[in-house]
């Protein structure tokens, strides 16, 4: 068989199933969401037990609220474009489940009787607009008296002064992208992509640069960065150089950030 008759059978094949009859326009196991869901049976239930809630969902009901109250608005869906709206407040819960646990997005169709495209189209959707609504108030640039507060915290926990952060890079497990060949493949021997970050005494992140491929090395990630950017350009706020006693002798030295030999 030639190939021009190998692809006409393919195309043929891919038209034939592509004009096959939907069996059901909504399955039957998803017309129970408005009864049998775990929105509508678990969620009430969850909210009465504290210790319960934060298991489920890795957050305590005042965080849960005060952020669905942040994001509400836009996570509303226009009620006149769809058949049946998911209020904001369950595509919150889908959202963190999956966060929490890393569970399918199948697990969480048959949960909330939601079909899986709609959870797949949720929970990157919430994602954004959390990252969006929160990265000015809880990541915001540092200014002066942050940086020299964090270098304190550091001091008195760590008994290094003078530091304003330590930096290190995190691959995050994921499935090969389609048409990316080796480029999401680390030195570990898997497929990633590079979580790195700036963190205080207290492990919080200061800073962070997401999404640069496995393949790359930390150090080439961090030149690449915002942070190295506005180091190099000396535009960050940072404090002046501060005296320190070294062998009982005041020695003038600037602020640090702390990485290992990859970032050099």
């Amino acid at each position: 068989m030639d190939v021009e008759t190998v692809l006409t059978v393919i195309l043929y094949r891919r038209l034939k199933r592509g004009n096959r009859r939907r069996r059901y326009w909504v399955h039957p196991i998803l017309t129970t969401r408005l009864t049998e869901s775990h929105y509508i049976i678990l969620y009430p239930k969850l909210r009465q037990y504290g210790p319960k809630f934060f298991n489920y969902f890795r957050m305590s009901i005042k965080s849960f609220d005060d952020l669905l109250a942040l994001i509400n608005e836009e996570l509303v869906a226009d009620e006149n474009t769809v058949r049946y709206t998911i209020s904001p407040e369950e595509k919150l819960i889908i959202t963190l489940r999956y966060l929490a646990t890393g569970c399918s997005l199948g697990t969480l169709s048959y949960d909330y009787r939601i079909g899986k495209s709609t959870v797949a189209t949720i929970i990157p959707h919430v994602c954004e607009t959390i990252w969006r609504k929160l990265k000015p108030i809880v990541m915001s640039e540092p200014t002066k008296e942050k940086w020299y507060e964090i270098s304190e915290i550091f001091e008195k926990h760590s008994k290094f002064p003078n530091c304003l952060g330590a930096l290190d890079g995190k691959h995050i497990r994921l499935i090969q992208p389609e048409h990316t060949g080796s480029m999401y493949y680390n030195y570990k021997h898997f497929f990633s992509l590079v979580l790195m970050a700036l963190a205080d005494a207290n492990y919080c992140f200061v800073w962070v640069d997401i999404g640069a491929y496995g393949k790359n090395s930390d150090s080439g990630i961090f030149k690449n960065s915002s942070l190295y950017k506005k180091l190099t350009e000396r535009s960050l706020d940072l404090p002046d150089p501060k005296t320190l006693l070294i062998k009982n002798r005041p020695t003038v030295l600037p602020y640090v950030i702390v990485a290992d030999e990859a970032l050099v």
